[in-house]
């Protein structure tokens, strides 16, 4: 079974299209198979770009898990001075995202595949639907990976299911040092506000993954 945290889908190509309307923006996006909800805009997906508070400005923010571009692209639109890093472990969609971004006429994206990203790069900002299924211990190495590269000021929102461990994360991300607060609760779903850690914060036992 294939799946969208792959970096080379074997599923056949099925080019599709969704269309993502927020009060703020209209953006058709092409999908296709192999990549993360190709049908339509996840719901929480959805519930993170409506809950949101506008993005820094300018300088780099990172969407972690940029599936064909949603969260990457109105980051961009909400933040057009910003340069907006969409990262995937998938180079299908990260393909994707960087055509929507095209399409789009948002020439700040820079859609790369997670090893691309130059490594003296931090980010004022961080959005993502992380790919939980990816396992407790391949997210954990994830999220250590990009939220080490937060900004002193810099801030994450990320998007959970309750019933896919949203509360145990928060809690795991406070144990290592990343102060984090429930921002925002809908539906199934709750938006995790995460701060930089103090300098010199952190387990000794983390480790640094390649996943995403």
């Amino acid at each position: 079974m294939a799946h969208y945290f792959e970096e080379r889908p074997e599923t056949a190509s099925r080019p599709g299209a969704v269309t993502l309307v927020l009060p703020d923006l209209h953006l058709k996006l092409e999908t296709d198979s192999g990549v993360f909800s190709p049908e339509r805009v996840d719901q929480g997906t959805r519930i993170l770009l409506e809950s949101v508070p506008p993005p820094p400005a300018g300088g780099d923010l990172l969407d972690l898990g940029c599936g064909y571009g949603p969260i990457a692209l109105t980051m961009a639109a909400r933040a057009p001075q910003a340069t907006v890093w969409a990262v995937d472990v998938n180079r299908r969609s990260v393909e994707l995202c960087a055509r929507n971004a095209r399409s789009a006429g948002l020439d700040k994206v820079r859609s790369v595949h997670v090893d691309e990203v130059p490594p003296d790069v931090r980010f004022r900002a961080i959005w993502s639907n992380p790919a939980i299924r990816i396992g407790k211990a391949a997210m954990h190495d994830m999220l250590t990976r990009w939220l080490s590269r937060l900004t002193p000021d810099g801030v994450a929102h990320l998007v959970v299911q309750k019933h896919l461990g949203s509360d145990s994360l928060q809690r795991w991300l406070n144990d290592r040092g990343w102060p984090t607060t429930r921002a925002a609760s809908r539906s199934s779903y709750r938006i995790l506000q995460v701060r930089a850690r103090e300098a010199g914060e952190g387990s000794p036992q983390e480790t640094t993954g390649k996943t995403t």
